[in-house]
């Protein structure tokens, strides 16, 4: 069912009778006094461990000028977290994270989470777990080289830009109980140490504490509890795919029950055993992936007071009101993460995460492909360039990173940081002048101060198109340049750098918007325009028409599925990447037109939830306009077959003819050219050019007509076409010029029309009777 974006969703939601089982009649008892803080409460017992670089396998060892810094992602009390380039060894040119922590500034508890942090992310290598490529440190700073993900939190998204539906959750969820099951399953093996030491590591930082071990506890098997569920923690990536984060308060389980002890994270996501401090087991995970799913459903939490210790004492205490909206199976599950008892939780059990993966809620997924990334997510984020930070706040990003020393931290510090040593990099921000305008998009250079533009390529409506260089590079580019007095590019924007990597869409390489003006920058398209290119070959076949049709409208069928339809789909805006001429070259542009499905609130819509929950109205005008698509390429694929336009014999046909032919459906399939066309060519077309567009066929329908699944049988020889391009071309300017008009209609005072002088007849008799 399709969740509602609620602002207090308790307010709105039918609340069934609070579960009356066991685990929720269950209180504890625990007092929580005033002083209860949400600090971590570490073991005080705590000495210095050695701490060696990690370098990425096949790589040199890191150093902090091995990186460019190219922008800052974010900054707080603690350092900085840049975006930078390798610049050196087999991955230079790939984009990073650099988290980079200033030792004076660390407080000691702070300096263990760091340590841990870069220990235990050497050990995981999981699909949905950010990876550590390098660590090492210099006199003042620490240093952790992380993947860079530029698709933004999942929260964030899922809030603010779509409507998703209960089976767009268990997705994400299904993937994050992937990656919690491996932290859970992780084992570590400590050998040679004193029998007076223990090692501890937490996902972010590692730490020795002194205790009087037996023996037989020197080797032991450890297992990492996250501790630290919570929406920010879970990104995107440019796939939308999640990537558990931040493991600075993850802890290794450490006594012979394998329980931690400490108060740590956020307290609404907090278990009980958390909170009254009783010990705990991977088992308190289990309990905030509930509250996760609970907030992801509902868009609230299910135990929130009015201050933190109101809060602790529901999590303790109080009775679950289960929304009803929710189906069923997520209820049930619901009801089985949040026990009390924590041997009792879902997920305990000696099976572990299987316990949740065979309930019924998960019955659709396929784990298998799933862990393969093989299942496609409900969402892909918009990004577009490699080092796009179009979901990162401005407020960091609009900072220039620069040098500057790390200020040298305490001989203690030293001695905690022992092993983990370089030399030193300084990076301190110089923020620009502030704008007046609100940029679109999140590039703070001047499109002249990187760009030199040439020569006009093409004017459109609302744009103009030009050759531009790269300054830095002398690569060459096609700008556009749009007015935004004139037109909101929002949209386009949002459907490049979303749909842009698909192979036979146009490449959008970089926007800037200096709040009066966006340029668009994309690939140049060297070969030109498709209906050109085809109408110079002396020798076309069957058999390459269906080759181009095809490349086109598989790429079609694919926006299609993805709720975006292009409406402006005529020759001039498909083109060749280069003068090869093959089919793979073929670049669909200009989406100054395109429209992604939106619900009425104006957030993006998942599959499932249009396929379930949009109204019919707005799917009828959906279906409209993607049939405009194909009857578009019903229109290039006559073109192409016959050299003439199926409504407009030239540029110098009216606007009121070319309307009246293409209202009229009528078209000639037989005589003159249509001689050499084979009878399968003619019948995708007549389907295609329908002027019905719901008997029109689908993109999908036309990738599955016999004339295209097979082409490789198709005639080889050459068709015999209108050998007059010019014609060819201003007929089919004049054809989408027709189209494209919007005249506003003339109307008639409302007396004139027939119903009010129906009326006024029917009233005038009623009155002389």
């Amino acid at each position: 069912m399709p969740l509602a974006q609620l602002p207090d969703p308790w307010q709105n939601m039918a609340l069934g009778r609070a579960a009356s089982e066991e685990a929720h009649r269950h209180v504890l008892e625990d007092s929580i006094g005033e002083d209860d803080s949400l600090s971590c409460n570490e073991d005080e017992s705590v000495n210095e461990i050695n701490i060696t670089n990690h370098t990425k396998e096949g790589s040199e060892k890191g150093d902090p000028r091995q990186f460019e810094l190219r922008k800052v992602l974010g900054q707080g009390s603690f350092g900085k977290v840049f975006l930078v380039k390798k610049t050196t060894g087999p991955d230079a040119g790939q984009l990073y994270a650099m988290k980079v922590l200033k030792k004076a500034t660390l407080k000691v508890r702070d300096r263990m989470r760091t340590k841990m942090e870069r220990d235990i992310l050497v050990e995981v290598n999981h699909p949905f777990i950010v990876k550590l490529h390098y660590a090492f440190q210099t006199e003042g700073k620490l240093y952790l080289i992380l993947d860079f993900l530029r698709g933004g939190d999942l929260f964030t998204r899922l809030s603010k830009e779509v409507m998703f539906t209960e089976e767009d959750v268990k997705f994400y969820l299904a993937e994050l109980a992937l990656a919690l099951d491996h932290l859970h399953s992780l084992g570590i093996i400590y050998r040679d140490l004193k029998p007076e030491k223990y090692i501890k590591q937490t996902h972010t930082h590692t730490y020795i504490i002194y205790r009087d071990l037996k023996p037989e506890k020197y080797i032991k098997h450890t297992h990492i509890i996250y501790r630290y569920l919570k929406p920010e923690n879970i990104l995107l990536d440019e796939e939308g795919h999640i990537k558990l984060t931040d493991f600075g308060l993850s802890k290794e389980s450490i006594d012979h029950e394998n329980k931690a002890y400490s108060f740590c994270g956020t307290v609404e996501y907090m278990a009980p055993e958390v909170v009254n401090r009783r010990g705990h087991t991977t088992s308190a995970d289990w309990w905030s992936y509930g509250v996760l799913m609970f907030e992801m459903l509902t868009g609230t939490l299910p135990f929130q007071g009015k201050d933190r210790k109101e809060t602790m004492t529901m999590i303790l205490k109080a009775k679950l009101g289960m929304p009803q909206f929710l189906s069923s199976e997520a209820q049930s599950l619901l009801r089985n993460l949040f026990k009390r008892n924590p041997t009792n939780r879902l997920g305990a059990g000696p099976d572990g995460v299987e316990e949740i993966k065979r309930h019924h809620f998960y019955c659709t997924i396929d784990w298998n492909k799933l862990f393969r990334r093989e299942l496609h997510p409900p969402f892909k984020p918009a990004t577009g360039r490699p080092d796009d930070t179009f979901y990162f706040d401005p407020e960091f990003t609009a900072k220039t990173p620069k040098d500057s020393p790390g200020v040298p931290p305490s001989a203690n510090a030293h001695q905690l940081f022992r092993g983990f040593s370089f030399v030193a990099i300084t990076s301190e921000e110089e923020s620009q002048p502030l704008q007046t305008f609100v940029p679109l998009h999140r590039n703070v250079s001047q499109f002249s101060d990187v760009y030199e533009v040439k020569e006009e390529i093409g004017v459109g409506s609302y744009s103009v198109c030009k050759r531009c260089v790269h300054k830095s590079t002398g690569m060459e580019y096609a700008v556009k340049i749009i007015s935004k007095a004139k037109r909101d590019p929002t949209e386009e924007v949002e459907i490049l750098l979303r749909y842009g990597q698909h192979p036979n869409v146009i490449t959008l390489k970089d926007v800037f918007d200096d709040g009066r003006t966006v340029y668009l920058v994309t690939e140049l398209m060297k070969g030109g325009e498709l209906l050109d290119k085809i109408l110079r070959q002396k020798f076309f076949s069957e058999r390459e028409a269906s080759a181009v049709l095809y490349t086109i409208t598989k790429t079609v069928e694919y926006l299609h599925m993805q709720g975006v339809v292009h409406r402006d789909l005529k020759p001039s805006n498909i083109l060749y990447v280069d003068e090869g001429g093959n089919a793979e070259s073929i670049r669909i542009c200009d989406f100054g037109f395109a429209k992604q499905l939106r619900a009425e609130n104006g957030l993006l819509m998942t599959p499932c939830y249009t396929a379930n929950f949009v109204a019919p109205e707005v799917l009828k005008k959906q279906g409209y306009d993607a049939a405009c698509d194909v009857w578009s390429l019903g229109v290039l694929l006559y073109t192409m077959l016959t050299g003439f336009t199926p409504f407009a014999n030239g540029p110098e046909d009216t606007p009121e003819e070319i309307l009246a032919r293409i209202g009229s459906g009528k078209f000639s399939l037989t005589g003159g050219y249509w001689n050499s066309v084979s009878a399968e060519a003619k019948e995708l077309v007549s389907k295609m050019l329908h002027v019905d567009p719901h008997q029109r066929l689908t993109a999908g329908q036309v990738l599955h007509h016999p004339w295209v699944t097979h082409r490789d049988q198709l005639p080889k020889f050459t068709l015999t076409r209108q050998d007059a391009p010019h014609l060819v071309k201003g007929a089919m300017a004049a054809t989408y010029s027709a189209l494209n008009r919007n005249v506003p209609p003339i109307l008639d005072p409302v007396g004139c029309s027939t119903l009010a002088q129906r009326r006024g007849l029917k009233k005038l008799t009623s009155t002389a009777l």
